[in-house]
């Protein structure tokens, strides 16, 4: 018997998340049988989009829905042997009993210089979404003006950088001079603060008078707003995110461009990067090839303690990570 903790939805998130909202379950969970494997955690994962999906998805005493990096320790499963790492979509657990069928191998050449925290970040979920919305959905070429925003996150710091693997001139926005410094670090071409601005729609057509071509939405908001006035005709948007409406009490109103979109023949697309799933193996190894040549960086901000789950999981929603924000159990 292994002592397994867990975090529930103890109560559905009014605004913004709170402590009290969470509660710690404790339980002893039996050995595999056959066909099973018990998984222990070793990195865990907070994204963005458990906010809305919590609150889309989930009922009160539900288990927080994320992936994790977890080392198997027991296994009546050949396709996982003892020792193995995989990467699943658990939830916020130590240990669990799975059947497989959720679980994905970590890459079999893995190289031991890269931490496998990077499986739930730059060569995961966040470096898939990213690579997925510049080719699949934006189709970015060379010589384009790429926009994003939330730049320093996890997916925003990756968009960033295959767009200008891919040729493009890159412009992000960011919520800190901090995070402005990281993606100039990064090779953006142009990066600002929104926060400290005199006028959005300056800071937008100061780093791109000739306006854009792409725009990769994480945001929302007015922000979503004022972007779409500085697109150039024909221009194409991926919306992966809109982290600025995610804690609000009723849905954001105002206005919204839909004559500009019209007449500058404008295309804006919502996408999940899990329809495209069946191309991920070779994309990870895209990625990791990207990685190892030194064209793609990361940086991660990393919680010890699976007992700070939620602590970490509402740092993150306040913007204090600068890359991919990651437990350490």
């Amino acid at each position: 018997m292994v002592q397994a903790k867990s975090w529930i939805l103890a109560k559905h998130f009014d605004g913004f998340p709170k402590d009290s909202d969470f509660k710690l379950k404790v339980e002893e969970l039996p050995a595999p049988k056959n066909g099973e494997v018990l998984l222990e955690a070793v990195f865990l994962s907070v994204d963005p989009y458990m906010r809305p999906f919590s609150k889309l998805y989930m009922k009160e005493g539900d288990v927080m829905i994320g992936t994790q990096v977890a080392k198997v320790i027991q296994s009546q499963n050949s396709a996982f042997p003892v020792g193995s790492h995989v990467v699943s979509s658990c939830g916020w657990r130590t240990h669990t009993l799975s059947d497989g069928k959720d679980l994905t191998l970590l890459m079999a050449d893995w190289p031991k210089d890269v931490p496998m925290s990077l499986a739930v970040g730059a060569i995961g979920m966040p470096g898939l979404t990213a690579l997925y919305g510049v080719e699949a959905v934006l189709q970015a070429k060379k010589g384009e003006t790429l926009l994003v925003n939330a730049a320093a996150g996890a997916v925003g710091t990756v968009v960033g950088q295959i767009a200008k693997i891919k040729g493009c001139k890159v412009v992000g926005s960011a919520g800190s001079d901090a995070k402005v410094a990281y993606l100039k670090e990064l090779g953006f071409d142009e990066a600002f603060n929104y926060k400290t601005v005199s006028s959005l729609e300056e800071a937008l057509k100061k780093a791109a008078p000739e306006g854009y071509d792409c725009f990769f939405e994480n945001v929302g908001g007015h922000f979503s707003t004022v972007a779409l006035a500085q697109m150039r005709n024909f221009g194409r948007i991926a919306v992966c995110g809109s982290i600025s409406t995610y804690n609000d009490g009723s849905p954001q109103t105002g206005p919204y461009p839909h004559t500009m979109m019209i007449f500058k023949q404008l295309k804006m697309e919502g996408f999940l990067q899990n329809r495209w799933r069946e191309k991920n193996p070779e994309s990870l190894k895209r990625l990791m090839t990207w990685l190892q040549e030194g064209k793609l960086k990361y940086r991660e901000h990393v919680t010890k303690g699976f007992e700070n789950m939620p602590a970490a999981f509402m740092g993150m929603l306040q913007g204090e990570n600068i890359g991919k924000a990651v437990i350490a159990v």
